[in-house]
């Protein structure tokens, strides 16, 4: 009797502290969703807050924001994949590393998750005009010298996450489905898997097509909501198929045992910051601009 009231005392002490996403319920009230992370995170409540909505006829072009250096994103690795409880971590060397991009220094591979919906509905954590995209990959680095994230969450400039939002497409992402089976190797709370030979390239395009983007500061994107990143977003999708993308957000469950949807923070009050654009990103955008004022002139004379 007394062994199972210390289970159920420990059960529910873990709820109290967990944080959550709105789609959990297990816990009830003692589950602390996304409106209610600052009462127990403080800096959850901060004025440099991620994700945000990217308004893009408010953000300024800068031209300080040249290509990316990425290095080891083409050698094959063996990754581990684990079970977060809330998302899905996938381990990256220290060997993988990034520099350039009006970074300060060189910056070295953490990890890479996923922020998905479920049941067919939009999953990104950033926004782009007010739209929300189906998926969204980040790719987590901290900066040299520090030994770990947690040490470099102590530095303004001590992360650097970079974003990629995903488009819907009719073929499949040709590498999407190793990540899928790894999902399903892991669909419990602690459980991890291998994926053997992997290439972050195979995920992400290569840094010639990747010289537009935007860059903000702020924060990461779940409990303690460390005010320490220099985020990059690309404005390069990547592709997924509808069969992926509901096959994705199908694999694992959440630390209370329900199924892993919704996992994305919604966006955060911008507080007065700028969000630039490299000046890539800003001739693609004019050249978008002058293709779409041909076109509508060619509809006027009824040409197209």
């Amino acid at each position: 009797m007394m062994d199972s009231f210390l289970v159920l005392l420990s059960l529910l002490s873990q709820c109290t502290a967990q944080w959550c996403y709105q789609t959990q319920y297990s816990c009830d009230d003692t589950c602390r969703d996304p409106s209610r992370w600052p009462a127990q995170f403080p800096r959850c409540g901060g004025l440099r807050q991620s994700p945000i909505n990217i308004a893009t006829s408010k953000v300024h072009v800068n031209s300080a924001l040249l290509p990316f250096n990425f290095i080891g994103h083409t050698s094959r690795i063996n990754i581990t994949a684990e079970n977060k409880g809330h998302s899905a971590h996938f381990s990256l060397p220290q060997s993988v590393q990034l520099t350039g991009g009006a970074l300060a220094g060189r910056y070295r591979a953490a990890q890479f998750h996923f922020h998905w919906g479920g049941d067919g509905k939009p999953g990104s954590e950033h926004t782009i005009d007010g739209e929300r995209f189906p998926m969204e990959m980040h790719i987590v680095h901290f900066k040299e010298p520090y030994g770990s994230l947690a040490e470099a969450e102590h530095d303004m400039a001590g992360i650097a996450l970079l974003a990629f939002l995903f488009e819907e497409t009719t073929d499949d992402h040709p590498h999407m489905d190793a990540v899928i089976s790894a999902l399903g190797h892991v669909q419990n709370n602690g459980s991890t898997t291998v994926i053997p030979n992997f290439r972050l390239s195979d995920l992400i395009p290569p840094a010639k097509d990747l010289h537009g983007y935007y860059r903000y500061v702020g924060s990461m994107t779940t409990p303690g909501c460390e005010q320490a990143v220099a985020w990059t977003v690309f404005h390069k999708t990547l592709p997924i198929s509808s069969r992926q993308l509901v096959a994705i957000t199908q694999q694992c469950r959440f630390w209370t045992g329900q199924p892993m949807t919704d996992i994305f923070r919604p966006t955060q009050p911008l507080d007065g910051r700028v969000v630039y654009r490299s000046e890539a990103g800003a001739v693609v955008s004019t050249l978008i601009h002058f293709l779409f004022g041909i076109l509508s002139s060619l509809r006027t004379v009824n040409l197209i």
